[in-house]
């Protein structure tokens, strides 16, 4: 499919997916890159993140195995939020029920958004270990012994998932590289290098097949995982921390090694800490960078862009990257988008971006209307009002 007008649609359903790719150019300046930066925004699907995509296809799957059958069936799924929000948009076409377990430090957007879809939730431990009975993934194996026609998806396992990918983000991906250039600027026609970060592993495995088998063999795909995950290989790990430990970016990074990530998707030497011998992206370097892409391209993304963002800058200006493809006109390096601020409105991290100094602008509307049109609080979700400090980093209160 292509990123244009298809009609009219029978459902939300039909919106998911098709979206486009985004010349980051503004970015790109900043940092002083001479590729052509490429962005897919995957908040402009229909539920608003990457995970729309498996939600859609492993639901559909399931109904087609027998697994799923209307009037009888619950889903049940653990998750980080996205996953959820796709499977409970899915569900609320078709009629399903829809049980959500979802760590605690995930965003109050989400669940609100969750909640608005028609979905219970059920909120879990973040220190709990995957493994452990009080996880989302043990909770949610607990709910579906007891609730009756429940059912688990496991976007973790389900091959669907990376298939999700394989089959549509890569191929739009491709037909949006390949087709004419509208600025008229270099290209290589094709995709040299693909950057995203590494949650469940479906995106980053799929669309790699995608771009690997059927387009570009020499691809190089670069694996983003944030300090306190173990996706990337132990090698990498060890370098850069020891064991697990708590960050904030949400929908990337886990405690286990989901079995849809196929390791040997990312090029060996392109997991950022081993090909640069540096630490893996942090909570600061993410969330500016996501803060950073909202102001320079108008594009409002999330945190976990943020990580794919900063892991694409780091490894463009190595000196293996540079010289490579960041300093290279026309080669084309496209970065996974995969949800925007909508889930992340209340997080310290983002409302630091809307409470720093006064600008030029800013002063002469103080000097036109007064100090107190400058200075109005914040609005709480109970109807309250506050004025919040948040640190320069943005990630306390």
């Amino acid at each position: 499919m292509s990123y244009r007008v298809q009609g009219i649609l029978e459902d939300a359903i039909e919106a998911i997916g098709d979206t486009p790719l985004i010349r980051l150019d503004r970015f790109a300046a900043l940092h002083g890159l001479r590729c052509n930066l490429l962005g897919k925004p995957e908040f402009l699907s229909s539920g608003g993140s990457v995970k729309d995509r498996i939600a859609k296809r492993m639901v559909e799957e399931a109904e087609r195995d027998g697994r799923l059958i209307p009037g009888k069936s619950v889903i049940i799924e653990p998750t980080s939020g996205n996953t959820g929000i796709g499977l409970a948009l899915v569900a609320a076409v078709k009629g399903y029920p829809v049980i959500i377990t979802l760590p605690e430090k995930m965003s109050r957007e989400k669940e609100a958004t969750l909640r608005a879809l028609g979905a219970e939730i059920v909120r879990t431990p973040t220190e709990a270990a995957w493994d452990s009975p009080e996880s989302h993934i043990g909770v949610a194996r607990r709910l579906e012994k007891e609730i009756p026609g429940g059912v688990i998806l496991n976007q973790y396992d389900n091959p669907n998932n990376p298939l999700a990918h394989e089959y549509t983000t890569g191929p739009e991906i491709i037909a949006a590289v390949i087709a004419p250039s509208k600025s008229g600027r270099p290209t290589s026609g094709k995709v040299d290098c693909f950057v995203a970060g590494a949650g469940t592993g479906g995106t980053i495995t799929g669309v790699s097949r995608a771009l690997k088998k059927a387009h570009n063999p020499e691809c190089v795909v670069v694996g983003v995982d944030p300090v306190g995950s173990i996706l990337a290989p132990d090698d990498v790990n060890k370098k850069v921390q020891s064991g697990v430990c708590t960050y904030q970016v949400e929908g990337i990074g886990y405690d286990f090694v989901p079995k849809v990530l196929a390791l040997e998707a990312v090029d060996s030497a392109e997991w950022l800490a081993h090909a640069l011998g540096r630490e893996k992206i942090d909570d600061d370097e993410a969330f500016a960078a996501a803060r950073e892409l909202i102001r320079a391209e108008s594009l409002l993304v999330g945190g976990s862009s943020g990580s794919a963002l900063a892991g694409a800058v780091r490894y463009l200006k190595s000196a293996e990257g540079s010289e490579r493809f960041g300093n290279v006109e026309g080669k084309n390096v496209v970065v996974m988008l995969p949800d925007s601020i909508r889930n992340y409105m209340s997080k310290p991290w983002f409302l630091a971006h809307q409470m720093t100094g006064p600008t030029a602008l800013a002063q002469q509307i103080e000097a036109a209307l007064g100090s107190a049109a400058a200075t109005k609080p914040v609005a709480l979700a109970n109807g309250t009002t506050e004025h919040l400090e948040v640190k320069p980093n943005g990630l306390s209160e």
